[in-house]
């Protein structure tokens, strides 16, 4: 056992009977996170943690603020916290307004009670079963490394922050620009999978968002650190297919987390 616990936010694909999308289920699949949590499947051998949402991200985003509201997808006025993020420029809020490409994902707007449900039944649950899970274990061990698993396109897309044509390295880990994760945790996982012949690259350019954010405290103990993986190492092109390369990214994913459980149990 380590303190080491770990959450997979965007690889579900439960689609609630509610969603009343006018995008198909496959068009919404094209930003998710797929097979992320099997990819991380050695941490169950390894007596670790990992939390995976079953609902899709585009119907509602856990790696966002409960506040963070998309106003121009709300019929009428917002009664609840409103804690913008920015995101809703790109229509990429807590309920998503829009496809990568753009395309409105809903015919209309939504009602404030409907969005506060979808909080309450999918937002809600998740955050606090995380923080259960960092609580226990800090708890334990009196730290905790929180690790918030994600992957992104190899591409970047128009709406990307670093610009659309730009080609990612195979991982980019984020920890806010060194605010929410000591250095050399950080260091010692770019180090690791630099050593199995990937590229690394830190905060470029993914630094985390919410989930890494609101859990961090690295000066008592509390340590987030978020990893996306380059899809290209384990995804047909332009399809939801695992490619050749799932089997050995998983393995040296299993390493990796072997790797950390030795070096956090020291």
């Amino acid at each position: 056992m380590a303190p080491l616990v770990l959450d997979s936010p965007h690889s579900g694909h439960d689609f609630p009977a509610d969603f009343d999308a006018i995008v198909s289920e496959a068009e919404l699949r094209e930003s998710e996170d797929c097979y992320v949590d099997e990819l991380y499947a050695a941490a169950g051998e390894l007596g670790v943690p990992l939390l995976a949402a079953s609902f899709p991200r585009t119907y509602l985003d856990p790696n966002r603020h409960a506040g963070d509201i998309d106003l121009e997808l709300i019929e009428g006025a917002w009664p609840w916290e409103y804690r913008p993020s920015g995101k809703s420029r790109i229509g990429k809020s807590l309920i998503w307004r829009t496809l990568e490409d753009g395309r409105p994902i809903y015919a209309r707007k939504l009602r404030p009670e409907t969005v506060r449900g979808r909080i309450e039944r999918f937002h809600a649950p998740y955050h606090q079963k995380l923080k259960e899970q960092l609580d226990a274990t800090f708890r334990r061990f009196g730290k905790v490394y929180h690790i918030n698993c994600h992957s992104m396109r190899a591409v970047a897309g128009k709406q990307s922050d670093d610009g659309q044509g730009a080609l990612r390295a195979d991982f980019v880990l984020g920890d806010r620009d060194g605010t929410t994760c000591e250095a050399r945790f950080t260091e010692f996982v770019r180090e690791t999978l630099a050593g199995m012949g990937y590229s690394v690259k830190v905060n470029d350019p993914y630094k985390g968002v919410e989930l890494v954010r609101a859990y961090s405290d690295p000066k008592n103990g509390r340590h987030s650190l978020q990893i996306e993986i380059n899809k290209r190492l384990y995804l047909e092109e332009g399809s939801l297919r695992k490619s050749i390369g799932f089997g050995r990214l998983q393995k040296n994913l299993g390493d990796l987390l072997t790797a950390l459980t030795r070096e956090l149990s020291d």
